[in-house]
């Protein structure tokens, strides 16, 4: 098991509401990077900090996630790994993978968990040792990706996996700062759910304070997430489904966010 204590998270802004985030162990000198909005906010912390940039994980080809890794790579020599779906797509890659990949990174073993819908590539990447996912567009804090390329079917099925993949205690990094307005749109589906009453209650004042609202966990998204909680009967009867299937409770939700 790592150390936690030589392990470093950087979270921060890119572009208007993405996040980019840098992942270092210290005693390992390994330093990952997943998705690459742009490569300014990157070069800046590996600058200050006197990280060398290890490995680029990507989670899908769609501009924001990597207008800017063409220029990190360059100029870190950096090793990018990505979904061979984007094979076409998405210009740099070292290596691609598909979905129950396996790849290492140092020490780490980092699983590829395709997760389609949001776009047909969109990885999500799971890092057992550090307890630690990052769902790229897939699965948000309170809300879950636009389905663009994919059906909706295909993203509750996405969403299945995440819920059977990732323990509880996994904590979950995402592409966007959405929670807030995923919040307000929570408490339509279930407006007396304490707990997500509690983490809305969280997220206003974290954004009051300018502060982000993510990582999030799984357990916590388990509680409060009503695209995650479709399958739940509390939801179905909330929508005035009580028999429907958890990918059509699933597509109303979804479908309900897309009107809003």
């Amino acid at each position: 098991m790592s150390d936690e204590n030589t392990i470093e998270i950087r979270q921060f802004s890119c572009l208007s509401d993405n996040f980019g985030l840098l992942i270092r162990d210290h005693a390992k000198d390994i330093t990952i990077a997943v998705d690459v909005p742009e490569a300014a906010p990157y070069l800046n912390i590996l600058q200050e900090t006197g990280w060398k940039l290890t490995e680029i994980l990507i989670t899908h080809h769609h501009w924001d996630h990597v207008q800017g890794l063409s220029e990190l790579k360059e100029k870190t020599g950096a090793h990018v790994t990505g979904p061979a779906r984007s094979f076409n797509k998405i210009q740099g890659m070292d290596r691609m993978i598909e979905d129950g990949d396996s790849i290492r990174v140092g020490e780490y073993e980092v699983r590829a968990i395709s997760t389609p819908g949001h776009t047909i590539d969109q990885i999500s990447w799971y890092i057992p040792e550090l307890q630690l996912a990052h769902t790229g567009d897939t699965l948000f804090s309170l809300g879950c990706g636009r389905v663009f390329e994919g059906d909706l079917e295909m993203m509750w099925s996405s969403l299945d996996k995440l819920k059977r993949k990732l323990p509880p205690e996994t904590t979950i990094y995402c592409g966007h700062e959405y929670t807030q307005a995923n919040a307000k749109f929570s408490l339509t589906i279930e407006p007396d759910n304490e707990a997500l009453q509690k983490r809305v209650r969280e997220v206003s004042a974290l954004r009051a304070d300018g502060k982000p609202t993510l990582p999030t966990t799984m357990s916590q998204e388990l509680a409060t997430n009503p695209f995650l909680r479709a399958s739940e009967q509390s939801v179905k009867d909330a929508l005035g489904m009580s028999n429907a299937s958890d990918a059509e409770a699933f597509a109303e939700i979804r479908t309900r966010k897309d009107q809003a």
